[in-house]
């Protein structure tokens, strides 16, 4: 095996958060599909943001969470996403950068601007995501460097992203530059929308390309077209080599052959917004992973990241992600 520089290398959307506490009634008023990420176009995120109440700004995009998490857990994370040189672009890098990930992508000098999603969180800490995909619609394989996939020990690919036909090519490409250097991939399905929108070809993708799936429980059962949870495991079990399944205050399943390991959620005092929960638990899962952990262990971190993030506002942690495992795995 290559000798590795990285633990997690993630290629996904390269994202500013824009968050807004809103009302069921605005949702209705905006016909917004409650819990959904929806593309949307610039005039339309000028108009959404218009009607907004006061926001929080903050880099995100799914696989960057993931990244930030890593990174915070002590874990080696680079990041592979496109942002324009514009002051949103130069955020995103920034905030990156300084919480320890190293940023492969350089700017891109001409284009669309670098996207944003407007997320609303309504009173039941559910998030609906309204996303304008900016530069990020411009990545594609020239962006997959070889050297840095091969020193990768996962290289985790955002569901998000498969929108667009050149990111799929990047994201095969990755796969193959991984596989080569006997790493392995790792795949969010990242939104039940979007597996509706790409069920054969993500189906193809798990079985031909993908050694760790990550997916909550409304994913699942949209990717195998089942209604009953069990179902969807036995499905999956076949398709992959591990399958992290999360299922809310229901915790976690996790399975790898005949291993089915079922991890309890952590408690936490108020439940806040569950932006990024997906993604932490991803980020709690690949540190012990890389690091060697037993399965259910993993899961076990991975559930601690997660409880912290749905505690507060936003999908980058705001306490010490790897003093809170250490007090609550030891």
């Amino acid at each position: 095996m290559i000798d590795t520089r990285y633990d997690v290398l993630g290629i996904g959307n390269a994202i500013v958060d824009v968050l807004s506490a809103a009302k069921e009634s605005f949702l209705q008023q905006e016909g917004l599909s409650k819990g959904a990420m929806t593309l949307i176009d610039a005039d339309r995120a000028e108009s959404l943001y218009a009607g907004m109440g006061p926001g929080h700004e903050i880099s995100g995009g799914s696989a960057a969470n993931t990244m930030v998490g890593v990174a915070q857990l002590g874990g080696q994370a680079a990041f592979v996403g496109k942002v324009r040189d514009d002051q949103l672009g130069a955020i995103f890098r920034h905030d990156l950068t300084a919480a320890g990930v190293t940023f492969v992508t350089p700017d891109a000098q001409r284009g669309p601007p670098t996207a944003r999603s407007l997320i609303l969180v309504t009173p039941d800490a559910q998030r609906t995501m309204n996303t304008y995909l900016g530069a990020c619609v411009h990545i594609g394989p020239e962006d997959v460097d070889e050297e840095v996939v091969s020193r990768a020990k996962v290289t985790y690919l955002e569901g998000y992203l498969w929108d667009m036909p050149p990111a799929k090519e990047a994201f095969l490409r990755a796969a193959r530059i991984a596989h080569t250097a006997d790493q392995e991939v790792a795949l969010t399905l990242s939104d039940a929308f979007c597996v509706d929108r790409h069920r054969d070809s993500f189906l193809e993708l798990v079985e031909r390309h993908i050694d760790i799936l990550f997916a909550n429980e409304q994913e699942l059962l949209s990717l195998y077209q089942v209604q009953r949870f069990d179902e969807a495991l036995q499905h999956v079990r076949g398709h992959c080599r591990i399958a992290a399944l999360t299922r809310s205050e229901k915790g976690a399943v996790i399975l790898s052959g005949n291993e089915v390991h079922v991890v309890d959620a952590e408690p936490v005092r108020e439940v806040v917004d569950t932006t990024g929960a997906g993604d932490l638990f991803a980020a709690g899962f690949l540190y012990g992973h890389t690091q060697g952990w037993a399965l259910e262990r993993c899961g076990r971190l991975g559930a601690v990241a997660a409880s912290e993030i749905i505690s507060h506002y936003g999908a980058r942690p705001e306490a010490n992600l790897a003093a809170l495992a250490k007090a609550r795995l030891g």
